[in-house]
């Protein structure tokens, strides 16, 4: 945890020593304040308390100051290793298989019944989008949590315990005892019994709840599909499910954390309660029996314990807090070792082949495959296991796949970019899903090329057929999509794709059936430009694979690649690739 974080030793180090300051002003305070309120009851001249009043005036003030530079120290170290975590989760899943969720089996979704691939999820065999959606949101705060709520209150928690028992066994070794086996029960018994207890109940309440994640985002992104499935009502009632569990799984939770809370003021009142009664036989009735202790000392012993506890009844949200953490990174673990593509092409092989056979009920299969020497090579080298034969990404400039629905034409593309081993250099794949974020267009585009000025964002958006639409919003390329995709038409969104690719620096693109949802006569011009070498829409220079089911007659590709249903591919040369 600390690695994964990233902490800082020495900032860890001041975060502690500005608690231990704070909570040890209030300590002395107290001390202090008992002092003087019995040195007073004895009415000495007042000069003889002026350097009390003023230390209680300083304490005071130092507890609120010093309290704030804990909570601005320990903040800054949360908010860093937080950062830090989330950036290694990041480079951990954009350097592994991307797309592990096509895998039925790693993601959780194998043949099976509803029953098992549930379980099969709650038990982190795979995750879905809104399991990877808590794995980098709320894991990754739970993490963070960890520097604020557990490392700096139990080092500050044992320092002043430390400090509180060394200032009353100065008073009665005896009131000392009890009050270090009170701190004992309030800083460690009732810490455990709230980690025992919010234990199980913390592991329900996350699978249920990022149960509830995925089954929402599901009936949120194909609410259309599901309905026309007559499947809508019953994923809402999944998602409901997933939810009621997950509340009644937090009520337990918060049930057991109340009682372990209790221990800590029962604690105080027992501590308090020797401390007065060791007093009271130490002083007598008589005003001090000799050996005994003066009046000052005796609302020490009695008052000081209370502000004691006030460093140790934080620790058991700490342990709370802890096993939350540990848990989180169990899952991001899991998250890393879960996205890892598959090593042999076998293994590959059989995924895909799974894949298909669960989705269509066929047997066509299509894998990834490729020999160690040309991973490395150009994208020329990339080989495709497809109806039984190995399909090299074929020459020309502009290549188009053509084929029926489920052919595995997505599949041929994903496995000449690389993506079910090693990503290519040079290469980019736009899957026709891709995301629009809730931001502005710009910041929409600058997603393929982070350097993307205004101008040339303009001119991709005209360059696709979206210049009228873009001089009617009010800000141009600053005009936020609010929603995402939601803000724009599905033709609107295809082109805003399509024009993220066409400004991406990678030498070869992708492009997954990039004129969908457009009326006939517009996609068919798009497509002659980007089949067109010589159109001006891409340069000559780069390679344009697209994939589409709308072909026209009078297109200059140069290449035709034929999927058929089966899975076979045929390449065919046609006349512009001699030109």
């Amino acid at each position: 945890m600390w690695g994964l974080l990233a902490l800082s030793p020495w900032r860890v180090a001041v975060a502690v020593a500005w608690g231990v300051v704070a909570l040890g002003s209030g300590l002395g305070l107290a001390a202090l304040a008992a002092w003087l309120i019995a040195r007073a009851w004895q009415m000495p001249p007042v000069l003889d308390l002026s350097v009390a009043v003023v230390a209680v005036r300083a304490l005071g003030i130092s507890r609120g100051l010093c309290r704030y530079l804990e909570r601005l120290a320990t903040h800054d170290v949360a908010l860093r290793a937080m950062t830090s975590a989330r950036t290694s989760v990041y480079r951990a899943l954009a350097h592994s298989d991307i797309w592990w969720w096509r895998d039925p089996e790693r993601a959780g979704l194998a043949v099976g019944t509803a029953s098992e691939r549930s379980g099969a999820r709650r038990d982190g065999v795979g995750m879905r989008r809104g399991d990877v959606l808590v794995r980098v949101g709320a894991d990754i705060d739970d993490l963070g949590a960890v520097v604020v709520r557990v490392f700096v209150p139990v080092a500050v928690a044992v320092v002043l315990s430390l400090a509180a028992v060394g200032l009353i066994a100065i008073i009665s070794p005896l009131a000392a005892v009890i009050l270090a086996v009170a701190l004992g029960v309030s800083g460690m018994l009732a810490p455990w019994l709230s980690a025992v207890a919010g234990r199980e109940a913390e592991r329900a309440v996350r699978a249920d709840r990022g149960e509830f994640t995925a089954e929402a985002l599901t009936v949120l992104d194909h609410a259309a599909e599901l309905r026309v499935a007559g499947r809508l009502d019953a994923a809402l009632d999944q998602a409901d499910k997933a939810s009621r569990r997950a509340v009644a799984a937090e009520d337990k939770a918060a049930s057991h954390s109340a009682w372990a809370a209790a221990a800590t003021p029962l604690s105080i009142g027992v501590s308090t309660l020797g401390a007065l009664l060791v007093g009271i036989a130490a002083y007598g009735p008589t005003g001090g029996l000799p050996g005994g202790m003066t009046p000052m000392a005796l609302t020490i012993l009695v008052l000081v314990p209370l502000s004691a506890f006030e460093a140790v009844a934080a620790l058991p949200t700490a342990a709370t807090t802890l096993t939350i953490s540990r848990a989180a990174l169990h899952r991001l673990r899991q998250a890393e070792r879960d996205t890892v593509a598959p090593t042999s092409p076998a293994a590959r092989d059989l995924a895909t082949a799974r894949d298909r056979a669960a989705t269509d009920g066929a047997t066509r299969a299509a894998a990834a495959e490729r020999e160690s020497a040309a991973m490395a090579g150009p994208v020329r080298g990339a080989a495709v296991a497809t109806g039984g034969s190995v399909v090299d990404l074929p020459e020309g400039r502009r290549v188009v796949v053509v084929g029926p629905s489920g052919a595995g034409k997505t599949t041929l593309l994903m496995a000449w970019a690389g993506l079910f081993d090693t990503p290519r250099a040079g290469v980019t794949f736009f899957a026709e899903d891709a995301h629009l974020f809730g931001t502005s267009l710009l910041e929409n585009l600058r997603v393929a090329r982070g350097d993307l000025t205004e101008e040339d964002a303009g001119n991709a958006l005209r360059a696709v057929g979206l210049g009228s639409w873009l001089e009617s919003l009010p800000k141009g390329v600053h005009t936020t999509l609010a929603g995402g995709a939601a803000a724009v038409s599905g033709g609107q969104r295809r082109r805003i794709l399509l024009a993220r690719a066409l400004v991406a620096p990678a030498h070869t693109l992708l492009l997954d059936e990039p004129t969908e949802h457009l009326d006939a006569a517009e996609g068919e011009r798009l497509l002659r430009a980007l089949l067109d070498a010589d159109s001006g829409l891409v340069g000559p220079e780069r390679t344009v694979v697209v994939v589409t089911h709308q072909l026209p007659a009078d297109h200059r590709a140069d290449t035709v690649v034929t999927v058929t249903a089966t899975g076979a591919v045929h390449i065919e040369p046609t006349a512009h690739s001699n030109a």
